[in-house]
């Protein structure tokens, strides 16, 4: 490696070994190092390019494959901060690194010598010999230089990089508006008058947040846990509409802040999605994303999600006429509005199973779920888990573990910061820190970010969680294991990285079955005081609900993935995006609930705007085929049967994306994937 600079010695963001220093890390190190990076591996790139060969695993795709690991874990807690501690000075320093990147990346997939120098060595006596993981790690780096326009023209090219770098800070800016509306709204109270049916966890909640910021009374918020308190517990209806509305119009020409309106970003974004597709030979977005996915064509998801449309819309509009006819009867609500339908659905499940999600949140502390979460996949996988003190993190909140083998060996780690706070992106997600790398004394062992927004600590209270956040905890955790029992060290098919999108959601949705079984509640669930396990009377009212209001959470879903799908399939340049005339008709559709006129959803839709999902939302519903069928065999022959865990971590887990994904599914499942156990685990069934 080229010397660093002097004057750039002392940067944090240039360590090449260990864990991040997030407490030395600054916005003023940013630009500096991303911008030496950058430099220094276009020398590096040209000095290996002349060379001339001859091309070997070594001398090409090992060296590209260290200077891109190399960007990755500077660029990585750059990434994270932005997310989890944003401010304007970061944000600034991220935003002026995007568009860098952006032109080296696509100077990279352009680059013509190693593009053939890839052909070469693809083409080589050596190719045969590779173990798998190379093997695909090659396939996909030719694949990627034809996707970032490798064969364009020059003129091509040029247009490929402005819409690439456009792309970028649009994302970005998409992300930042819906972060910035979300926490300028807030509603002060100064007595809990206006609060009547919200838990007293919630009131505490919302108490605790008006005295961090200095206020009496109470403090409401559209970050998730404030948000959903109100829509489901709140009595009073026009609070529910106040917030409701705030939260719907997020972002928004509809919202309090115009200036943050998503709107012309997101017809901006699909425009240029469809004009990049079209230059590479596609007729449209969705084309260009199911390239490196699964499913074979836009029509088979299609049919894939009309055929769960038709299965479930017929029990969704009972299951509404059921809700609408209680709140008539028993709630007094004469027409049952979108800001009703939680907080109706609440009351209706109260009153059919004598139960609430506030009855289990007791039985849910913090450090209960994480024990008993270890403690699972301990006895499934071979694995220990333990926390490490003194590791520097970037809010108090945040912990950090250790994973070993079976043996005793160190395999990965990883950062846990499962609370809500202001200035953190809301949503849960799994992102990767550090890739697996090297082998023997110089292994790099993998380190993952797992990030929530659950219900803080309130008081002298530890967290605790409803079942839904241990739930989204588990799927969070999924993604995480995925990343971190990799045995593949090459790190562009390692873990997550090279798997088909609309699989990568197979170890996570996967995990969340656990927690509706009860041997696995014996272990996460323990009352906070008196340390009791969860009741079975509890426990059989949690299962008696699993399936309530199935139908109408799964035609929301379809709402979404069709939705998604269909402003990148039929884009139009002539016509422009359509955003809410083809919602409109995807909701005419499949959806049963018609929200108010001024909702403005799709403006704050980050996963498919300003995540990777674009064209691939439908992937929850496909991997879920995936992860209901793996999960079957775990119900079929022992739910913790070793010989069955074991098989998927090493035909799952372990392989990444080193193979297909149905390859890895047929070598644990025995066969091809079936709908059966979806449609069981979702009550739908015939």
């Amino acid at each position: 490696m080229h010397d660093i600079p002097v004057e750039l010695q002392d940067n944090p963001l240039l360590r090449t070994q260990g864990l991040p220093a997030f407490c030395a890390i600054r916005p003023e190190h940013v630009e500096p190092a991303i911008r030496w990076l950058l430099e220094d591996n276009r020398r590096r790139l040209a000095e290996l390019l002349a060379g001339g060969g001859p091309w070997t695993w070594q001398s090409l795709a090992a060296p590209i494959e260290a200077l891109e690991e190399r960007l990755a874990r500077a660029w990585s807690p750059v990434r994270h901060l932005n997310s989890v501690l944003n401010s304007p000075e970061l944000r600034a320093a991220y935003n002026a690194c995007l568009p860098l990147l952006s032109e080296y990346h696509t100077e990279l997939g352009q680059n013509e010598d190693l593009y053939r120098a890839y052909c070469v060595l693809a083409e080589g006596p050596e190719f045969a010999r590779l173990d798998a993981a190379r093997r695909r790690s090659i396939e996909n780096a030719l694949r990627d230089f034809r996707l970032s326009g490798v064969d364009l023209p020059p003129a091509g090219k040029r247009r490929y990089a402005k819409i690439a770098r456009r792309l970028s800070e649009l994302t970005a800016r998409y992300e930042e508006n819906v972060l910035d509306a979300t926490h300028a709204w807030t509603l002060h109270l100064p007595d809990a008058s206006r609060l009547a049916g919200l838990p007293d966890s919630a009131l505490a909640l919302a108490e605790q947040t008006a005295r961090q910021r200095d206020l009496d009374g109470y403090l409401l918020t559209l970050e998730f846990p404030s948000y959903f308190a109100v829509v489901t517990y709140a009595d009073d209806p026009d609070l529910r509409r106040q917030v409701y509305r705030a939260y719907a119009t997020r972002a928004s020409d509809q919202g309090d802040h115009p200036e943050w309106d998503n709107g012309p970003l997101m017809e901006e974004i699909l425009a240029l999605r469809h004009e990049k597709a079209q230059l590479l030979g596609f007729a449209n977005f969705a084309e260009l994303s199911l390239y490196t996915k699964m499913a074979e064509s836009p029509q088979a998801i299609l049919d894939f999600l009309h055929d769960l449309a038709r299965r479930s819309r017929p029990r969704a509009r009972q299951e509404l006429d059921e809700l609408r006819a209680f709140a008539r009867d028993e709630l007094g609500i004469a027409e049952l509005a979108a800001w009703d339908v939680a907080y109706a659905g609440e009351k209706l499940r109260q009153r059919r199973f004598d139960f609430s999600e506030e009855d289990l949140k007791p039985y849910f502390p913090v450090d209960r779920v994480l024990e008993g979460l270890f403690t699972l996949v301990r006895r499934l996988y071979g694995i220990d888990i333990r926390p490490l003190e003194g590791v520097e993190v970037w809010h108090p909140d945040v912990r950090f573990y250790e994973v070993f083998d079976h043996d005793g060996s160190l395999r990965a780690g990883f950062y846990l910061d499962l609370y809500a706070r202001p200035q953190k992106r809301g949503g849960a997600w799994m992102d990767e820190c550090l890739a697996r790398r090297g082998a023997g004394e110089d292994l790099q062992v993998p380190v993952a970010y797992m990030t929530c927004n659950a219900t803080p600590p309130v008081g002298d209270k530890p967290a605790l969680f409803t079942h839904d956040e241990v739930t989204t905890l588990f799927h969070e955790f999924g993604h995480g294991l995925h990343h971190m029992l990799t045995r593949i060290d090459v790190p562009s098919v390692g873990g997550i990285s090279g798997v088909e999108w609309d699989a990568v959601e197979l170890p996570s949705q996967f995990m969340e079955n656990w927690c509706w079984q009860r041997e696995a509640l014996d272990l996460i669930a323990g009352h906070h005081q008196t340390g009791e396990p969860l009741p079975d009377e509890l426990f059989d009212k949690l299962t008696a609900s699993r399936h309530f209001h199935a139908a109408l959470q799964m035609v929301r879903q379809l709402e979404f993935a069709l939705f998604d799908l269909r402003i990148h399939l039929e884009y139009d340049p002539a016509r422009g995006g359509r955003v809410y005339e083809i919602l409109d008709e995807v909701r005419r559709e499949v959806a049963v609930i018609q929200p108010p006129p001024w909702n403005r959803f799709a403006h704050s839709f980050s996963h498919i705007f300003a995540g990777g999902y674009a064209a691939g939302y439908y992937s929850y519903k496909w991997a879920e085929v995936l992860s209901a069928d793996a999960f079957a065999r775990f119900e079929e022959e022992g739910l913790f049967d070793p010989d069955v865990g074991e098989a998927f971590r090493t035909e799952i887990l372990e392989v990444g994306g080193s193979r297909p994904a149905m390859e890895s599914f047929r070598a644990f499942r025995g066969r091809p994937p079936s709908i059966d156990a979806l449609l069981r685990h979702s009550g739908l069934a015939d």
